[in-house]
């Protein structure tokens, strides 16, 4: 299988496997640092117990697998041309340096745990080394279709010419002699379209097949893993009975909705309808989880907000001296929060005090020019946004969820946008599942994109993908992704 589905959270298999072998990696980076720094594979002259020096390797490997998770390598890998070993050394050392940070946090709290000063830095050294060798060679040696699963499509038509087509994929498709099409860096490739004659073909006739009459033989034959029903119209020409077959025989069936989820971790707005929410299994969350997430999410706030006191009073100061002494530090905004209740979200004031001097709601543009200088750069870290701890405590927001709308646009886009209410049953959020997946939402194309993503977390929402979420937020911190 090309994807494993973990608290209700698709997973690629092939990153599955990345992140459990370099995990092996980083566990013996710290018995490569020792043998660099002594070299001796014995404990004796550091002091060192035999006993406790594998679970001080299990804690360092921990704190920096979560440091590349924070980092995005455990998604799609970017270039692999000539640039992809300095790319990913860059990309491995600046995890490094996080994880490095994390562990004299860890260290500070569990002190038995901690390795020495001398010991860490060849381990740093030898992970940094390792993981960016072993991701070159990996890349170099399997060709991508090698940890893909391959999949047939039912349908020649609109709906299966955009598997192809969607956000452009057709212009990085790599191609090799034969049928199938492997978009870069998706879980699958295209063994071809079969057409059923009852709508027009948009698909080229190169991917065309003709499997005969036995579907369930055709698939065993080619090796299919997965068949994907992309027919607009499903009362005509279905092959239920084929299709049934194949299920049994352990091929897996998706309809084209249920195919995007998977492999894009969205809802498909365009193609969605109400039953298959209403009679999906992932739609709610229990009592008890719910209790879970409310005290992560105190607990996690008040952490937040103890660590970042110092940066906070000092954008306060630098936003009242930019404003030479005078008027509000904080801004305080409407939002539609949980089942459509309004709440006063804060923020550190980054606009001019006058933004909206019209009157009417306006979207933040790129390079905004209501943005103030300070505004400008604690937009781009995130820092305005950490008032909103106060607002997580208070219940009216959590950690992570749908980002909360101004009462002005959710009108609307209710009228808008299909299902756009639906985000409204969970609690909006500081971080969310869009804004990793699609960048600073401007105008009403952008929010119909960003529901799609927000659609899926209110699908399938739970405190893994929460952890998950935290953790790839870091990231768009630290690089400034999406800001404005």
């Amino acid at each position: 299988m090309a994807t494993v589905k973990l608290f209700n959270h698709h997973i690629r298999t092939p990153f599955l496997f990345l992140l459990v072998t370099e995990y092996g990696l980083f566990f013996l980076a710290v018995y490569a640092g020792y043998y660099l720094r002594f070299q001796q594979f014995y404990w004796q002259p550091t002091g060192e117990s035999l006993q406790d020096f594998p679970v001080k390797a299990f804690v360092y490997a921990s704190v920096m697998i979560l440091s590349m998770l924070a980092m995005g390598l455990y998604q799609a890998p970017g270039s692999q041309g000539r640039h992809f070993f300095p790319f990913t050394l860059m990309r491995v050392t600046i995890s490094m340096i996080l994880g490095t940070i994390a562990l004299v946090l860890v260290y500070y709290v569990l002190p038995d745990v901690m390795l020495g000063r001398g010991l860490t830095a060849y381990a740093i050294a030898s992970s940094v080394i390792g993981v960016s060798l072993y991701r070159t060679i990996l890349y170099k040696m399997i060709d991508g279709r090698a940890l893909r699963k391959k999949i047939l499509v039912l349908g020649a038509g609109k709906l299966a010419a955009d598997i192809i087509q969607f956000e452009e994929v057709e212009n990085q498709v790599k191609q090799k002699p034969g049928r199938t099409l492997a978009p870069l860096y998706a879980s699958y490739v295209i063994h071809g379209f079969v057409d059923f004659g009852n709508e027009d073909i948009e698909v080229a006739e190169r991917y065309l097949i003709r499997p005969g009459e036995n579907l369930a033989e055709y698939c065993h034959e080619y090796e299919i893993d997965e068949i994907v029903l992309a027919i607009g119209d499903r009362r005509k020409n279905i092959p239920v009975e084929d299709l049934l077959e194949c299920k049994l025989s352990n091929i897996n069936v998706l309809d084209y909705v249920a195919f995007w989820e998977k492999e894009k971790g969205l809802l498909r707005t365009d193609m969605l309808n109400p039953s298959w929410l209403i009679f999906c299994d992932s739609c709610q969350q229990g009592d008890v989880e719910s209790f879970f997430c409310r005290i992560f999410d105190v607990i996690t706030s008040l952490v937040i907000l103890a660590v970042m006191f110092p940066f906070l009073l000092l954008t306060a100061a630098l936003i009242f001296i930019e404003n030479r002494f005078s008027g509000p530090i904080f801004y305080r905004q409407e939002r539609v929060g949980l089942n459509g209740k309004s709440f006063q979200l804060l923020k550190f004031r980054s606009m001019t005090e006058n933004a909206e001097s019209s009157g009417e709601a306006q979207w933040a543009t790129e390079n905004d020019t209501r943005v103030t200088r300070v505004g400008r750069f604690i937009r781009k870290v995130r820092i305005d946004e950490l008032p909103q701890m106060l607002n997580i405590l208070k219940g009216d927001m959590s950690l992570v969820g749908p980002r909360p709308e101004r009462p002005e646009f959710v009108n609307i886009l209710k009228a808008k946008l299909p299902f756009y209410s639906t985000r409204h049953q969970v609690k909006p959020g500081l971080a969310g599942w869009a804004q990793l997946k699609y960048p600073y939402g401007a105008d009403e194309y952008d929010a119909m994109r960003k529901l799609q993503y927000d659609l899926y977390y209110v699908k399938n929402h739970s405190i893994f993908m929460d952890l998950m979420v935290l953790l790839q937020t870091v990231e768009v911190v630290l690089l400034g992704k999406g800001a404005r």
